[in-house]
């Protein structure tokens, strides 16, 4: 969802003399600040935790504020505002640049080709998008990252080049020698996958990147297709989450009852419970199976957590990103936006995912080796998990 800033503000109370700046500064500097005190202030008023987790947010504006009117760029001034609201160590609070905004909602923007994943202390390339440059200067999946444009990854790397610009990047590659390519970034799609196979025995693979409308759909469509599939294998390993609508839809397609899908908890203390949709489900009954690394997020791990606490799959992977808060995007001056949390999520076991994740049954680990070789041990974990009998259904005493 995404909101209008409401003209009802309150503003930090270290607002920054412009009349103490250069005259020649003093158009970006009051352009910068109404975007700086739009952010500040939807955090103040709107975000879930009324004590900012005990930071001082007035300290905030005050140290952050005089940064953020001297930025020389929109690229500096959001880099700023960030750095502030890294403060608050909430996974799903953060500034979009205009184009950032755009790129968003588009689904496009200008990028090499390739994506990466953390294996052990090193970033590896998992997958090279088909035609990219990437793909053109033969970068595979399991070439090790070096360096970005002469400098090493941290443990957050962010890149958004421009159209045309070109990218540095030094690998060892598979076989552990020193690769460096130069790519020219180029407008690719940054829509997640579709994937439906089906593997030995008739069990039923099936990947999607993304909960949204055009995926639960196709969620339903293929369950209801393979409805006497005896297991499918649901695989979220590149899948940040998505709107809580298509989650509680696609949860419901795996039972013929509505179940408890975890309560948010608003700014108020206001509680309330999420249930999955049945409406036009599928009922599936056949086994589930669900993938999972660090890189499922938000509605991925609740859509984890849930069937996991309902009985009703088995999780097989590594821990998930610990990233589940209820966020809107809220537009700012000049066309960024904030994603802003405005509830804490409650798995129906009690306990909190953020910052904690959801802990696999299974836990594999997954190597440089395997990805060059093409191997993916968790699918071969899952296909073995369901050889073995299914358990029984606990009793229960009335």
């Amino acid at each position: 969802m995404v909101l209008l800033f409401s003209a009802c503000a309150t503003h930090p109370r270290s607002h920054v003399a412009l009349e103490s700046l250069p005259a020649s500064e003093r158009g970006r500097a009051a352009k910068n600040l109404r975007v700086f005190d739009a952010v500040w202030d939807l955090v103040n008023r709107k975000h879930y935790e009324p004590q900012t987790h005990g930071v001082d947010w007035e300290a905030a504006a005050a140290k952050y504020a005089p940064l953020a009117a001297v930025a020389p760029d929109e690229r500096t001034l959001y880099r700023t505002i960030n750095d502030m609201l890294e403060v608050l160590h909430d996974s799903h609070t953060h500034a979009l640049t205009p184009a950032e905004a755009i790129e968003r909602r588009t689904h496009e923007r200008a990028r090499t080709g390739f994506s990466l994943t953390r294996v052990g202390e090193e970033w590896v390339v998992a997958d090279v998008l088909p035609k990219s440059p990437a793909a053109r200067a033969g970068v595979m999946p399991g070439w090790v990252v070096l360096t970005h444009d002469g400098t090493r990854l941290g443990d957050h790397p962010d890149f958004h080049p421009k159209e045309g610009q070109a990218v540095a990047w030094e690998f060892l590659d598979q076989h552990n020698l020193h690769v460096k390519v130069t790519l020219k970034a180029k407008v690719l799609s940054t829509a997640g996958l579709q994937v439906d196979r089906v593997l030995d025995h008739g069990v039923v693979y099936l990947r999607f990147d993304e909960f949204d409308t055009v995926d639960r759909r196709w969620l339903g469509d293929q369950l209801r297709a393979h409805a006497r599939a005896p297991a499918v294998i649901i695989d979220l390993r590149r899948n940040p989450g998505g709107d809580t609508g298509s989650l509680g839809i696609s949860i419901g397609e795996f039972f013929d009852h509505r179940v408890d899908c975890g309560t948010f908890v608003t700014r108020s203390g206001a509680r309330t419970m999420k249930r999955s949709f049945e409406l036009g489900s599928a009922h599936y009954r056949g086994r589930v199976v669900v993938l999972v690394d660090r890189n499922s997020a938000s509605s991925a791990e609740i859509f984890a957590a849930v069937l996991k606490d309902q009985g009703r799959a088995t999780i097989v992977g590594r821990k998930t990103a610990g990233a589940v808060l209820a966020s809107w995007f809220f537009r700012l001056p000049g066309g960024g936006e904030l994603q802003l949390s405005e509830a804490d999520y409650i798995a129906p076991n009690g306990r909190r995912i953020e910052s904690n994740g959801v802990e696999p049954d299974v836990v594999v680990t997954r190597s440089i080796a395997d990805l060059r070789a093409g191997r993916d041990p968790d699918l071969t974990a899952a296909l073995k998990l369901l050889e073995a009998p299914a358990a029984e259904p606990a009793s229960v005493a009335h």
